[in-house]
């Protein structure tokens, strides 16, 4: 496919895109003249829909018909609400990809229709999917995900490719936070580990302030603001003024004039927030950053004293906390050696530059990347059916070919079922199931007689093919799972009852829908989450007329239910 490709950093707070003009990563300007757009969308009093600085002013006087901050929804079944209507946080997205298109078309002069996206390191595949489907629905082709931290490092390497390094990239951006540990040389920049928290950042500092001006209000009127839609919006509002200020001097007096009424009199907000006030309100979520620095260090195999730098990135790490945290506990000075707000989206444009040749000969760069989570497979060890056996460990360089063998656990069995399944936990249902395939024809022996060989093969454009391979036949199966592109959402209804094979799993889909629906499942949230997309894949199998994947995932359905349900029953 022809025509540019720009980098868009989709931020929780805020939203940039670049391009590649003369071999370097250059911003993209609206018509007037911002390169820095609020992550705020909303419908207008017209129903049309507002996007950016046109929605941010309209969060206060519209709060119920606006949304902020739906970015740490995406991936997760929670919607957005604007006004009576609900929407996923990937349909969010996707208006405000919409006006980035738009205005990135206007401003290149051409339609622009290629972008690369970048997300927390610490997105599973679930949001990753959802990301790529936000862009999708703007109109664009995703040509790449890339890791904020990563996209972060490529921006720096552009300009010290020369340099041998080892660098520590912190990323504490308005809703996530990251860390990723990469070695620089020859040209080279090599992901060694990422970590993260996608439930930590700049946000989390803001309600911090808010709690304590709705205290203070509270304490001093006798009515709580945060009831009030309206008034917790400019509580919001006022927080991010308080955080931004109290990173440049070390008061600043909270004013917020006529906050709510009583009795027809207004009531106002007047109180005086020193940083060191700050500092001691937010310390228990600068420590949360501890733990995955010490786990990216130590997945990476490099102590604190070996990092040549550390880089700051995202627009939380202007607080003077941040860096004094990060000298303690590193015992290095940070450094702004990329601009905190625009190095993510101009990194991305680096990235879009070179899957399109656009950059400079003399600055090529290669990139390695690594996956955040590991990669396995359901095994019985003896005792459970239900044990996550890692083939492609966590922070494992991509592209990554791994494979490991394993025996029938059954007296003459006649197949193998290989689930796959992506995440931490031991427990392969507490893991995010990624599919199923069968292999056929084993040959009837005792258990443990008959040997299978798996192999995962990880590439970089986010695909995942798993192939099982019966050592004594050679008969293998496989199954080519897209990590990256998007699969069809599972709370979209998939037209199945009209499929020729419909009747024969309608019984099985319909008891499925019921368990789903009732109270039996409420604490198996994991359990439940595999069995409803387990039943989404069926359905899509039934309307697709493959009977034989059809008959696989039905089978397994049945055989999880049964033993979730059994496990429920003894005492």
């Amino acid at each position: 496919m022809d025509g540019r490709i720009i980098g868009i950093d989709l931020g929780t707070s805020t939203t940039e895109a670049s391009y590649i003009e003369d071999g370097k990563p250059r911003i993209i300007l609206t018509a007037e003249g911002s390169g820095v757009i609020p992550s705020v969308v909303g419908i207008g009093d017209d129903g049309n829909w507002v996007v950016g600085e046109r929605a941010r002013n309209q969060l206060l006087v519209s709060p119920k018909k606006t949304a902020a901050e739906f970015k740490r929804k995406i991936g997760h079944d929670e919607p957005v609400t604007l006004g009576n209507e609900e929407f996923s946080a990937a349909e969010i997205s996707g208006k405000l990809l919409s006006y980035i298109k738009s205005y990135a078309s206007e401003a290149l002069g051409e339609d622009i229709r290629r972008a690369v996206i970048s997300v927390p390191a610490y997105f599973d595949e679930i949001q990753r999917q959802e990301t790529v489907l936000a862009g999708q629905l703007a109109g664009f082709t995703v040509e790449r995900i890339i890791n904020e931290p990563t996209a972060a490092a490529l921006s720096y390497g552009l300009e010290h490719m020369e340099e041998e390094e080892h660098i520590l990239v912190y990323d504490l951006g308005g809703g996530t936070f990251d860390v990723t540990v990469l070695e620089m040389f020859d040209g080279v920049l090599e992901v060694k580990a990422s970590n993260g928290d996608n439930e930590l950042g700049g946000k989390d500092f803001d309600e911090k302030l808010i709690k304590w001006m709705a205290e203070r209000f509270n304490e001093e009127h006798g009515q709580d603001p945060l009831k009030d839609v309206f008034a917790a919006s400019r509580l919001k509002d006022e927080a991010e003024k308080c955080k931004k200020a109290l990173s440049e001097k070390e008061s600043f007096t909270v004013m917020l004039p006529a906050l709510m009424e009583k009795d027809g009199k207004p009531l106002s907000l007047e109180a005086e927030l020193t940083r060191d006030m700050f500092n001691g309100m937010t310390a228990e979520l600068i420590k949360r950053t501890h733990r995955p620095i010490q786990t990216a260090l130590s997945d990476a195999k490099i102590k604190a004293s070996d990092l040549s730098r550390i880089i700051l990135v995202g627009g939380s790490t202007r607080m003077p906390m941040v860096r004094e945290d990060i000298r303690e506990f590193l015992g290095r000075e940070p450094e702004e050696a990329v601009d905190p707000e625009l190095a993510v989206s101009q990194g991305a444009a680096i990235q879009a530059g070179i899957i399109n040749d656009e950059i400079l000969p003399e600055n090529s760069i290669v990139m390695t990347d690594v996956n955040p989570y590991s990669l396995g497979v359901r095994t019985f060890n003896g005792f459970s059916n239900d044990c996550m056996s890692v083939i492609i460990r966590r922070n494992s360089t991509i592209p990554s070919v791994k494979k490991d063998t394993f025996a029938t656990s059954a007296d003459y069995q006649e197949s193998v079922k290989v689930d796959v399944y992506q995440g931490e936990s031991d427990i392969a249902s507490h893991n995010h199931f990624l599919g199923t395939f069968t292999v056929n024809g084993v040959p009837p022996r005792k258990a443990g007689k008959e040997k299978v060989s798996i192999e995962f093969s990880y590439d970089l454009n986010g695909m995942l093919k798993v192939t099982a391979m019966l050592l004594s036949t050679g008969k293998e199966a496989s199954i080519d799972i897209d990590m990256l592109r998007s699969k069809k959402k599972k709370d979209k209804a998939v037209n199945w009852e009209k499929s020729p094979i419909a009747r024969r799993f309608k019984r099985s889909i319909r008891e499925t829908e019921k368990l789903l629906k009732s109270d039996e499942l409420e604490a198996l949230p994991f359990e439940k989450e595999t069995i409803d997309e387990m039943l989404h894949e069926l359905k899509e199998a039934v309307a697709e007329g493959d009977e034989e994947r059809a008959l696989e995932l039905d089978e397994e359905l049945f055989d999880l239910m049964n033993d979730l349900l059994e496990d429920e029953d003894e005492p």
